[in-house]
C-alpha cells in the first residue's frame, strides 16, 4: 500500500501543472470567443482561486512521494506532538 501511495504522489504532483495549464488555455480561449469584462472577471477569479488549489495538490504529492504517509495514526493514542 505505502508503494501505491508513492506513486500516487508522483500523479498529484504532475496534475497540479497540468490542471493549471489546461485552466489558463481554456480560460484564453473563452475570453478569445467573448472578449467582454464580464467573461475576464469571471476567468480571473477561476485562475486566482484554482492555482493554490493546485499548488496544495502538489504539496500533498511532495509529502506522499516522500513517504509522510506511510503509517497514519489509529487512534488518538498514537498522535505525535
Amino acid at each position: 500500500m505505502n508503494k501505491i501511495k508513492r506513486a500516487m504522489g508522483i500523479i498529484w504532483i504532475l496534475l497540479g501543472p497540468v490542471a493549471i495549464f489546461f485552466l489558463i488555455q481554456t480560460a484564453l480561449a473563452e475570453i478569445a470567443k467573448k472578449p467582454v469584462i464580464d467573461t475576464k472577471i469571471q476567468w480571473g477569479v477561476f485562475i486566482v482561486v484554482f492555482i493554490p488549489i493546485a499548488i496544495g495538490l502538489m504539496i500533498f504529492g511532495y509529502y506522499a512521494l516522500m513517504g509522510e504517509y506511510d503509517h497514519l495514526p489509529e487512534n488518538s493514542a498514537e498522535l505525535e506532538d
